[in-house]
């Protein structure tokens, strides 16, 4: 009887496992969206507006993960459960460049790297420090920006910035991750409104003149 019972510890033990998984939520995704303006374009865009090349886009370490993050004070929350549908970086930049395409009426908005090989006005390189919600209330989103002139690599304007919306959070510290994405779409719009506003005020750059011409 002894050895009966020993040898049924393990079975059971996997039973209850397989129990625990089977009752696991299960994991849902999520995307960013662009403003309403662009998301509701039913229009072509032409090519009035300037050149752009979107890239590249770096993240803190602690961003660069599937799983959505809440900020709670100096703690970070990972959930399991509410993941991004994507990179995080890649879903950046492809709404970030729907944004843009909007704002500036151009069709001619490429991600970095990418195969088209067009001359551009502007590109575009971001560095974020901070896109996250947090059980403060608010999501934000800190952004340095630079605009380079491609023709030189020389740098046009180098800005810094910080986005915040407000979110409701629970009373017990809880964010609807819904409302959160939502949130963060937003402010990834107030930055895009800020980006395309200043590439419109920058004179565009004259391409660089063949090597033995002179300018006049």
């Amino acid at each position: 009887m002894k050895i009966w019972r020993c040898r049924a510890v393990p079975v059971l033990v996997g039973v209850l496992a397989l129990a625990g998984c089977a009752s696991s939520p299960p994991s849902t995704f999520y995307t960013l969206t662009p403003i309403t303006e662009a998301g509701a374009r039913s229009t072509a865009l032409g090519d009035r507006g300037p050149k752009v090349i979107l890239g590249p886009l770096t993240l803190p370490h602690f961003l660069d993960r599937p799983q959505i993050v809440v900020r709670d004070g100096v703690e970070l929350r990972f959930d399991e459960f509410h993941r991004w549908g994507g990179s995080l970086d890649d879903d950046f930049l492809r709404v970030w460049g729907e944004n843009l395409a909007h704002l500036l009426g151009t069709g001619q908005v490429f991600i970095f790297p990418t195969k088209v090989n067009t001359p551009v006005d502007f590109r575009v390189v971001a560095e974020v420090l901070s896109f996250e919600g947090s059980t403060g209330g608010n999501v934000r989103l800190k952004v340095r920006w630079v605009v380079l002139d491609p023709y030189r690599n020389k740098s046009l304007l180098v800005r810094e910035e910080t986005y915040r919306r407000p979110i409701q959070v629970g009373p017990d510290g809880t964010i609807d991750e819904v409302t959160l994405v939502s949130g963060l779409s937003q402010v990834l719009g107030d930055f895009s409104r800020d980006v395309a506003d200043s590439l419109t005020r920058l004179p565009r750059p004259r391409p660089r003149p063949p090597e033995g011409s002179s300018v006049g």
